[in-house]
C-alpha cells in the first residue's frame, strides 16, 4: 500500500517528538534557536499575533510568546503538538494555542496574523510553495514573513537529499536561497535580510535522533568515510572532528515583508 508524504512525516516526526528539545540530540533546533530570536528581534512587538506554520512541538513559539500577544503552533503531526503543549504548561505560558493542521491548507481567514514563520518546514514538505503561498495569504499587509530552514548551497557537489532520505524518509528537498526568496517574491512578499550560516554536527545524535534504522545509519556512515577518503562527494562535506564524525548543514534565516 503505498504512503502519502504527509503520512511519512506524521510517522518519523511521532517518533522524533521526544528527542526534539534535547540539546543533545536535535543540536539544529536547540543550538541557534536564540540566534532565530534575535533575527526576530525588530519584529517583535507585545501586539503581535503570531502563526507558527509546520511548528513541531512549537519550540519557536514557546521562546516568543512572552514577547507577543498570542501565538498559535500549528502542526500535521499530534504527538509533536502534545509535546509541545506538555513543555508550555510546564513552563506557565498561556497565550500558546497548538492547532492540528496542514501547512499547505492553513485553517484560517487571509489577513489573520502580524507575524508568521516556519523553521525547519520547507525541505520537509512536498510542497513548499503552497506552504510559503499559504504564509503569505493569511499574513495582514506589512506583516513579517520569516522563514528559517536547511538549505543547499549553490555549486554543491553530491547529492545530499539522498543521503537525508536514507536517514529519515520523510525529507523532500533541500532548497537554495535562490529558490526560497522566488517562492516568497511569487508570493507577494518583499525580502528585506538574512543571516546564513553553517554548522558541522556529529554524525551519530543525528541518526539517533530520527531513529535511522541500522542498516541505513551504517550505510550512510560508510558513505561519509568513503568521501574522507578521496570517494564520491556525498554533499553532506563531512570532517573529523576530536576523533569523531561529523557532517555539515548550511541554514537560511530570511525575513519579508508580505504587501
Amino acid at each position: 500500500m503505498s504512503v502519502t508524504h504527509d503520512e511519512k512525516v506524521v510517522r518519523e516526526f511521532s517518533k522524533q517528538a521526544a528527542g526534539f528539545s534535547d540539546p543533545r540530540l536535535n543540536t539544529a533546533f536547540t543550538r541557534h534557536l536564540d540566534r532565530l530570536v534575535r533575527f526576530m528581534d525588530p519584529e517583535l512587538d507585545l501586539e503581535d499575533v503570531v502563526l507558527e506554520v509546520a511548528a513541531g512541538t512549537g519550540i519557536v513559539s514557546r521562546a516568543i510568546a512572552r514577547r507577543v500577544r498570542h501565538v498559535t503552533a500549528l502542526d500535521i503531526t499530534p504527538a509533536m503538538l502534545a509535546e509541545g503543549k506538555r513543555d508550555a504548561d510546564h513552563a506557565g505560558l498561556t497565550n500558546v494555542t497548538f492547532a492540528h493542521g496542514d501547512a499547505t491548507a492553513l485553517p484560517y481567514l487571509d489577513r489573520s496574523f502580524t507575524l508568521v514563520v516556519t523553521r525547519f518546514s520547507l525541505h520537509q514538505v512536498a510542497d513548499p510553495g503552497a506552504v510559503v503561498k499559504e504564509m503569505a495569504r493569511v499574513s495582514r499587509p506589512g506583516a513579517a514573513l520569516i522563514i528559517a530552514d536547511l538549505v543547499r548551497p549553490e555549486g554543491l557537489a553530491g547529492d545530499p537529499d539522498r543521503i537525508e532520505r536514507l536517514r529519515d524518509p520523510s525529507h523532500g528537498e533541500a532548497l537554495t536561497e535562490a529558490r526560497i526568496t522566488e517562492l516568497v517574491t511569487g508570493a507577494g512578499a518583499t525580502v528585506k535580510r538574512a543571516d546564513r550560516f553553517d554548522l558541522g554536527r556529529p554524525l551519530d545524535p543525528w541518526l539517533e535522533f530520527s531513529h535511522t534504522p541500522p542498516e541505513a545509519a551504517a550505510r550512510i556512515r560508510r558513505e561519509l568515510e568513503d568521501e574522507l577518503a578521496g570517494g564520491p562527494a556525498t554533499g553532506m562535506r563531512p570532517s573529523m572532528v576530536d576523533g569523531a564524525l561529523h557532517f555539515t548543514h548550511s541554514y537560511l534565516f530570511q525575513q519579508a515583508i508580505v504587501g
